[in-house]
């Protein structure tokens, strides 16, 4: 049961004109409940919930989510695509150069500062992709057995 007020998946997906399935339901709840999770990751979760689904299955749903702007997908630079469950807001990613954690952080100052580009050359901004580098606490305290 949902709190009151807030919909419950179903009525999402009804809400951005996208068929109900047990799949996409089983999906956008794997993704919201993980922490910026690959396609491997997802399957599995969707597998978990309801039975057999195909990797192709998944890849069409999750693309139907994110063009209904219910997931946001996010690839880092070397990394393999990721989706997350929040969206709407003009938030970044912290990603670890040695595991590849992902981890997500506000703009650093007030509401989307980074949406006032020095220079937007006409263009209208209405996001900004800002990743930052380096390395998670885990890795940041494990002693580098490459030296």
């Amino acid at each position: 049961m949902t709190a009151p007020g807030k919909p419950s998946t179903a009525e999402e997906l009804r809400g951005v004109g996208l068929r109900v399935t047990a799949a996409r339901v089983a999906l956008l709840d794997t993704v919201r409940e993980g922490d910026h999770l690959g396609v491997e990751a997802i399957a599995a979760g969707v597998r978990d919930r309801v039975g057999h689904i195909s990797l192709q299955a998944v890849y069409e749903a999750l693309h139907a989510l994110t063009a209904a702007g219910l997931l946001r997908r996010i690839e880092p630079p070397g990394s393999p695509a990721r989706f997350e469950g929040r969206v709407g807001d003009n938030h970044h990613h912290l990603v670890c150069r040695s595991c590849g954690t992902v981890a997500d952080v506000d703009c650093a100052v007030g509401h989307a500062p980074c949406l006032t580009a020095s220079d937007n050359r006409g263009f209208s901004v209405d996001e900004a992709e800002v990743i930052y580098w380096g390395l998670c606490p885990a890795c940041s305290s494990t002693p580098d057995d490459r030296l």
